[in-house]
């Protein structure tokens, strides 16, 4: 099955909610953990499935994710036919754009036509969590289904940001709410309902006559939750995976990062003693590119000068941390926290320097800032409103000015 599958990713989204972070960047190409980006999530769920026939479909400022994706993910062996393929936007069916992610597929199906394959599997670049796509893929075959939707139980005080689902005894989604203001609850909790993880397994054919009917649909906002899928539970053809979690958690973990406050929670949550997205999963590993730098070091541990010390954090590769401390924080590569410094719940993207005696607070810094010595961010809100963006839970973040040229990240 996974020779007959092609993937499409789904990675060329803006991010609006997630700006000032995505001002120079592609969502999917937002910094993760310490070392990785959003989109390695998915493509490493990709590689675990085996499923090596993958195409991105870029669109919003993707020269860094373009980058990212030449540098670390050329890994498949091309002579047997395994490819990870960016596809830009070509414009190849119209002028304009792509105007939501079934518009995004439609003005692909050029290069998905060419394929030889069963089953196009269409997932987003943006989400984290760990699954094997081939328990669904078996899934979908067996039903006889048209379309099969991965879905997974949410609490309902937080499903009007998805899709809503109404599933019979069956599997079949038989009712579809887009966001909505009071989303149905489930049957057996009424405190918890269905939502769609954005993942969706299409019969070849049936995507291409479902697209085609869609382009040519005037009111249609091209927007595979909003039109492609609601049409389709019409004719009876559209079936639920219930999402089985790789994580090997009690809880089950699938985060859609779309605002600062959840980048922010799903970065700290990685650096708790026994965190609920696990990086350390041999069995599951998440892949990334990594660029050549020495170990971590931690200094100063003379008597009388302050040791330099990291606790409950996560410190990258190339970080020294000289003589400052640094609690409950992600420091990415080549990052510097200089002496009597206190970097505390903080999220340091790459080459940050910290200058001596600063304090810094619930912040995210973005890569190539230098903070002067003696800097306080996150302790006086209403400071850091003058020269920051600081969201409504008081989360300080910090941008570089907008430069002419890309720096490599």
């Amino acid at each position: 099955m996974v020779r007959d599958t092609l993937v499409c990713l789904l990675a060329g989204g803006e991010g609006e909610r997630l700006y000032p972070l995505t001002r120079d960047r592609a969502k999917p190409a937002v910094p993760f953990g310490g070392i990785y980006r959003i989109a390695d999530i998915t493509l490493s769920n990709c590689i675990n499935s085996d499923l090596r026939h993958i195409y991105v479909i870029t669109q919003y400022k993707a020269l860094s994710l373009n980058r990212h994706l030449r540098e670390g993910w050329t890994i498949l062996g091309t002579e047997i036919g395994e490819f990870i393929t960016i596809l830009p936007p070509m414009k190849r069916v119209g002028e304009h754009w792509y105007q939501g992610t079934a518009d995004a597929i439609y003005q692909n199906l050029y290069s998905i036509g060419s394929e030889p394959c069963k089953y196009v599997l269409i997932l987003s670049g943006d989400h984290v969590y760990k699954m094997n796509y081939q328990l669904m893929l078996r899934q979908h075959a067996d039903s006889g289904a048209g379309v099969t939707v991965g879905t997974i139980e949410f609490p309902l005080s937080e499903a009007h940001r998805f899709g809503v689902c109404e599933i019979d005894a069956t599997g079949r989604i038989v009712g579809w709410q887009e966001k909505p203001a009071h989303p149905k609850h489930s049957p057996h909790d009424p405190n918890k309902c269905h939502v769609s993880m954005g993942i969706y397994c299409f019969n070849r054919e049936l995507l291409i006559e479902s697209l085609l009917a869609d382009a040519d649909d005037p009111d249609s906002q091209h927007d595979f939750g909003r039109n492609v899928i609601p049409r389709l539970i019409e004719r009876g053809s559209v079936y639920s995976y219930n999402f089985i979690d790789e994580n090997k958690k009690e809880a089950y973990y699938w985060r859609d990062i779309g605002t600062l406050e959840a980048y922010y929670e799903a970065n700290l949550d990685l650096v708790s003693v026994s965190p609920v997205f696990n990086l350390y999963d041999a069995a599951w590993p998440i892949r990334t590119y990594q660029r050549q730098y020495p170990p971590a070091k931690f200094v100063f541990a003379q008597e009388g000068r302050r040791m330099g010390i990291a606790v409950d954090s996560i410190v990258s590769m190339g970080s020294i941390i000289s003589g400052g401390r640094v609690t409950g924080s992600v420091v990415s590569p080549d990052v510097r926290v200089n002496s009597y410094t206190e970097v505390e719940s903080s999220i340091l993207f790459s080459h940050v320097n910290i200058g001596r005696y600063s304090r810094i607070r619930r912040a995210i810094i973005d890569r190539h800032i230098h903070i002067p010595e003696r800097t306080e961010i996150g302790y006086n809100l209403e400071e850091d409103r003058k020269k920051y963006h600081v969201t409504e839970t008081g989360i300080v973040v910090v941008v570089p000015e907008q430069r002419m040229f890309e720096e490599p990240e």
